[in-house]
């Protein structure tokens, strides 16, 4: 399947279920799915031209794994409620642990069992990620040691405050608004999406005791949450920058717009400061349905070229040189896949090639090359 390209080439197209996320590692990819029984399919792309299927892992039905990480010969994924919301005091989920040292037959060997996991990272060593806990109100911060994969242990968590009901907290917001969604780690530092509750700094210099450092939450007035936060891992005109994206869904009352890309400042890490962000040409600012705007960039800032899954919009590849100024640079529209109405452009990696990896929530996955 091709599509639109701007500065970008098509050179491979693996048609698979729709995908929530995708990683490479030593060039074979792994996509975790959006809807079961399809849990993760696991592809040779040594050949980009022609990606062939190595492996894949089914769920029971009611189980979402759509999430996937790698490093080591380790792949995690996770195991959530599908529906997202659906109600069952007896689901059980978490992290599924696999050891992927022959990525065509992978082996299970452990389980880290809650009630739910969404996103995490994994640097090889620790798991960041977004659990659902007995007694927390809504997903918190949870940092989970990895030294052996097969009895992973849990070393410390971090919630907002209203979270931990069964302490006596109470929430200032509504039902799990503000909740954890993503975090990251950069150094001695998580940086959190807390969906309708912004974003927070964490300091994870001891990973037992995460402390806040500063934290903001523009959700309201802006009516999207929070999908990721992420500093640049280099200065940009002399400030440091970190992008926010805001997703694309559950959009707060009224008639919005799609939801777009912030830089913020965070040269002084304790006051973040909003300063400028990008929103796509094709937008009017009339209201638009769900999963139409913004939804993931790159979780690997490679140069000031950004690549960002863009939900109907396709694959956008957005300069930051000038922080004030962000500009689109290059573009690929996907046609609409078999059995969708419109694109809904999920995720999106690299590899070590600097290939480019976009996968649509709908169908199908597209390796690309920058022009």
């Amino acid at each position: 399947m091709e599509g639109l390209a701007k500065g970008l080439k098509v050179v491979g197209f693996f048609d698979c279920p729709g995908g929530g996320q995708v990683v490479v590692r030593d060039r074979i990819a792994y996509v975790g799915h959006v809807k079961p029984p399809n849990g993760t399919t696991i592809i040779d792309v040594n050949d980009p031209g022609n990606p062939r299927k190595l492996s894949e892992i089914k769920v029971p039905e009611g189980t979402l794994s759509h999430k996937v990480r790698v490093e080591h010969g380790v792949m995690l994924v996770n195991r959530e409620i599908f529906p997202i919301g659906r109600k069952d005091a007896e689901f059980r989920g978490g992290l599924e642990v696999f050891d992927v040292s022959k990525p065509s037959a992978p082996r299970h060997i452990a389980t880290w069992p809650t009630r739910g996991m969404h996103r995490f990272t994994f640097d090889g060593r620790y798991v960041y990620g977004s659990p659902e806990m007995d007694g927390y109100l809504g997903n918190i911060v949870s940092i989970i040691d990895f030294k052996n994969p097969e009895r992973p242990e849990e070393v410390g968590r971090w919630w907002m405050p209203g979270q931990w009901t069964a302490g006596g907290e109470k929430p200032a917001w509504k039902g799990t608004d503000h909740r954890c969604h993503h975090p990251m780690r950069v150094g001695n530092r998580l940086y959190v999406s807390y969906w309708h509750g912004g974003f927070v700094i964490l300091d994870i210099d001891d990973l037992s005791k995460p402390k806040f450092i500063s934290g903001l939450d523009w959700s309201p007035p802006f009516p999207w949450p929070t999908h990721t936060a992420l500093p640049v891992p280099f200065l940009l005109r002399g400030r440091r920058v970190m992008l926010v994206a805001d997703e694309d869904v559950v959009r707060l009352a009224g008639p919005t717009s799609p939801a777009f890309l912030w830089l913020v400042d965070i040269t002084d890490e304790t006051r973040p400061i909003p300063f400028a962000s990008f929103q796509v040409e094709e937008e009017d600012g009339t209201p638009k349905p769900d999963y139409t705007g913004l939804h993931q960039f790159c979780e690997e800032i490679r140069s000031t070229e950004i690549p960002i899954a863009w939900f109907a919009r396709g694959l956008k590849i957005v300069d930051i040189a000038n922080p004030h100024a962000p500009k689109e640079v290059a573009s690929f529209m996907p046609a609409v896949p078999e059995g969708a109405t419109r694109v809904q452009s999920n995720d999106v990696c690299f590899d070590d090639r600097g290939l480019i990896y976009l996968i649509d929530r709908s169908r199908g996955l597209h390796i690309l090359e920058r022009t």
